[in-house]
């Protein structure tokens, strides 16, 4: 039982229990009301898989993270659907690359840091709840965009944008906090995606379509 605590984020513990009394109340209300056993059978089978992938949504396993000033971690588990460059308007205001991954709800939806350094600049966006893979969902969407400064000068923003299904972003840090490259930094809630703006230059070790893992996969390596 300890073990099982300790593999799901703290995230998760009001929904897990809310949902496990609402579900286990409407299975006693199948038993008590005398519903024929066929419809027991499939009231008890369904709400134990409904609770089974609430559960599963918020687990949080172990993560070794390959630490390297050099490098930039994956700093979600999903797909990779976007490596192009684009203009990032709300910091840098210049062309950087940008590298998405797309968590969708089956994904640990755990957010980490991609690289160490100083936390530079944390700001909370709301906003609308269009599909993750929307093209205006990185600047219409509800998001929380955050900047590390490494050791070495360079800056990296990631983004945490919500999807049509996660309409709550939650960020652990603040202006002037020591980022650890794979250590936690925030959480999103059933279905969405993480933008990461790079440096023009930076050497790209990802390819599209890739499934990542966050806090072990070297997306991309600092060539400065």
């Amino acid at each position: 039982m300890i073990i099982f605590v300790l593999m799901i984020h703290r995230e998760g513990y009001g929904l897990i229990t809310g949902s496990l009394i609402i579900l286990a109340a409407l299975s006693g209300t199948v038993y008590y009301l005398g519903a024929p056993m066929w419809l027991q059978v499939l009231v008890y089978l369904t709400c134990l898989i409904l609770w089974f992938l609430i559960v599963q949504f918020f687990r949080n396993p172990k993560r070794t993270t390959p630490k390297n000033p050099k490098h930039i971690i994956a700093p979600a588990d999903g797909k990779v659907v976007v490596i192009e460059e684009v203009e990032e308007p709300e910091y840098f205001k210049d062309k950087r690359l940008q590298v998405s991954i797309f968590m969708s709800p089956l994904n640990v939806h755990l957010n980490r840091y991609p690289v160490g350094g100083s936390v530079e600049y944390v700001k909370y966006h709301p906003g609308l709840y269009l599909v993750a893979w929307h093209p205006k969902s990185s600047t219409e969407n509800e998001r929380t965009t955050v900047v590390v400064k490494t050791q070495a000068g360079q800056q990296v923003l990631f983004r945490q944008i919500a999807g049509a299904l996660a309409r709550r972003i939650k960020f652990y840090c603040k202006q002037g906090d020591v980022a650890e490259q794979g250590s936690e930094m925030g959480f999103i809630k059933f279905g969405s995606r993480v933008d990461v703006f790079l440096p023009l230059g930076t050497q790209i070790h990802a390819n599209l379509n890739d499934i990542v893992k966050g806090g072990e996969t070297i997306i991309a390596e600092f060539t400065q």
